[in-house]
């Protein structure tokens, strides 16, 4: 039965020599080691985009606590993070922020504000660059 296997194996690949050898050993490879993953860091390139921190408006400052700078998705976290904990979502429509002093100083003293709105009145506070 095995000579029926290797015959078809020869059939198949048309008896290619380089199919049909032996592997080599490891000491006769030429295979280049990996480099290990902490060679390779986020660090190594810039971060641009949403990612990237930028001056914000003092009122964006004051609701973060402060801050002087910060990234939009960072900004945006914190948004959703205060709505959640002082529960101002509207009950019968989810998509509807309720909005308290310290989010109208904020959303342009709007006091509700659908949740597609939120990055459009946050980006606003973010000082543009050149």
């Amino acid at each position: 039965m095995a000579s029926f296997a290797a015959s078809r194996l020869r059939t198949v690949f048309g008896g290619t020599k380089a199919l049909m050898a032996p592997a080599k050993t490891a000491s006769t490879s030429t295979v280049k080691p990996k480099k290990s993953s902490t060679a390779t860091t986020t660090t190594d390139r810039p971060i641009m985009g949403l990612q990237k921190i930028v001056p914000i408006s003092p009122q964006l400052g004051k609701f973060l606590g402060g801050a002087t700078e910060t990234s939009r998705t960072l900004a945006i976290k914190k948004v959703w993070e205060y709505v959640k904990l002082h529960n101002l979502q509207n009950p019968a429509n989810k998509r509807e922020i309720f909005c308290d002093e310290k989010l109208k100083s904020i959303f342009a003293g709007k006091d509700a504000v659908g949740f597609q709105e939120v990055t459009k009145l946050l980006s606003i506070h973010f000082v543009k660059s050149g």
